[in-house]
């Protein structure tokens, strides 16, 4: 089987169209919703989420609180799905996102939310799931479905709605101009060569996937994919936090993937490369521009808000070349199932 065989490497090719798609239907929805957190702006943001889509909830958390300014907090879903304790939620704007909409314990959540005074917005796949049907507000991500377990496309599509969102919130003329350009450049990035990484970690047993700031969600997201599609144990950091104690562990020949986007955090991440390569360490870096040895190309031009959804789109090509190299079927991870529903 080629990699391009593989539903991941399919699903994850169609992300320029699905976001297209989602910017031009979601565009009236978006709008209206983002006049009335002007005119009624929220105390606090609360992002509810498991997998995949925490790993969008935690770029929403850089995206809202750098551009917006408002103080935006991930919900531990159990504290009221286990644990049933009362939250003080009034006044807050509580995004729960989610590819199915199904699961029990994000849907008792956006009820608690909706009890506790907060306005529940979803975004969700299946618009006409249960979580959708309860939200205040839903923004559907049209990403059509996702045949996969890897969510790919609906996790990049959660990602743009979160852009779109900001975009027309805080009523941006730059960034609004740049989600135009977005689809296009999610095309012609698509052809970026990352072979090294897949060939380069083909026979690793660990590493570390590292981010800052907008990029620090796509690492979790990333290290997440190495394990559930390639059977590579990866841990994600913040490349702040992992100058702490996790330094420890990378010597020679320990594999480490950054992922960097032209902003202020981009000096510190590209430092903490170096010197893990001055250990010896068997380092990756994937950031705009960037070239030499040991790099990933990115295209350049966008905001650093967008360059996460160019550099995981990249990845998910390379992670299903990965996963085949390494002897898997990155769409049929074992013990898994598409539609995880916890309580």
């Amino acid at each position: 089987m080629a990699a391009s065989d593989t539903l991941m490497y399919t699903e994850a090719h169609e992300t320029a169209d699905v976001v297209a798609r989602q910017f031009a239907a979601n565009e009236g929805v978006i709008a209206a919703l983002a006049q009335s957190l002007r005119e009624q702006p929220p105390r606090f943001i609360v992002t509810c989420a498991r997998g995949s889509s925490d790993h969008a909830a935690a770029y929403a958390k850089y995206v809202f609180e750098t551009q917006l300014g408002i103080a935006t907090a991930s919900a531990s879903p159990s504290v009221t799905s286990v644990y049933a304790a009362p939250q003080q939620w009034q006044g807050a704007l509580f995004i729960a996102i989610s590819q199915s909409g199904k699961s029990p314990d994000l849907v008792r959540n956006a009820e608690a939310a909706k009890l506790a005074g907060a306005r529940v917005v979803a975004l969700v796949n299946v618009a006409d799931s249960p979580l959708a049907q309860l939200a205040d507000t839903v923004i559907p991500l049209h990403a059509g479905p996702e045949r996969s377990v890897a969510a790919t496309k609906s996790y990049i599509a959660a990602l743009a709605a979160v852009l779109h969102l900001c975009a027309r919130w805080k009523e941006d003329p730059a960034l609004a101009a740049a989600l135009q350009t977005l689809p296009d450049a999610l095309r012609s990035n698509w052809d970026a060569d990352w072979s090294s990484l897949s060939e380069g970690l083909a026979g690793a047993h660990n590493l570390f996937v590292v981010g800052r700031g907008f990029g620090l969600g796509i690492a979790l997201e990333a290290a997440l994919k190495f394990k559930e599609t390639c059977g590579l144990h990866a841990e994600a950091f913040s490349s702040a936090e992992v100058k702490h104690g996790p330094m420890a562990l990378v010597g020679p020949d320990f594999p480490v993937l950054c992922f960097a986007q032209d902003d202020d955090t981009l000096d510190s991440t590209l430092a903490v490369a170096r010197e893990f390569r001055g250990r010896g360490a068997q380092v990756f870096v994937a950031a705009p521009g960037l070239e030499g040895e040991g790099t990933l190309p990115v295209a350049t031009g966008l905001p650093a808000l967008c360059t996460p959804l160019l550099i995981i789109q990249s990845f998910y090509r390379a992670a299903s070349e990965l996963s085949l190299l390494r002897g898997f079927n990155p769409d049929v991870p074992p013990h898994l199932n598409k539609v995880t529903e916890t309580v």
